[in-house]
């Protein structure tokens, strides 16, 4: 059974979320603050060891018509910087719509008390994982 984690990054605010192959679900952690697209490494490497995470995912926003956006080349430094550091296999994942659709997520459970930056994100992590991992098998 492989477990993955899941990134939704973004420049004061990372979420984070961990899915199991077997299932092919994923659940959401504690976003990361970010300073100005940086988050602590440190925290990332106690996920990763809590984890032992077979491979990282890292949605790529792009714009609807598919085509690169200014955030879609921080995202994808940040996956590099992902495999430069913990030297794991580090997937992108298309992440159109992941926001609006955490926040509709989020809405059902619990109306506006549940949309929280932090959760939001964290969420958007869960549906990029879920995403990736569907179009995997």
């Amino acid at each position: 059974m492989k477990t993955y984690l899941g990134f939704d990054y973004g420049s004061r605010s990372i979420g984070v979320a961990v899915g199991q192959e077997i299932t092919g679900t994923a659940a959401p952690l504690n976003a990361l603050k970010a300073d100005e697209g940086v988050p602590d490494w440190n925290l990332i490497e106690k996920l990763i060891e809590e984890w032992q995470p077979h491979a990282l995912v890292v949605g790529l926003p792009l714009n609807m018509d598919g085509t690169e956006q200014n955030t879609t080349v921080a995202a994808q430094k940040f996956a590099n910087r992902l495999n430069g550091r913990f030297k794991l296999k580090v997937h992108g994942c298309d992440e159109r719509l992941t926001t609006a659709d955490a926040k509709a997520r989020l809405f059902e459970l619990g109306g506006f008390k549940k949309l929280t930056k932090g959760k939001v994100d964290s969420v958007s992590a869960c549906l990029i994982l879920e995403s990736w991992m569907e179009s995997q098998y």
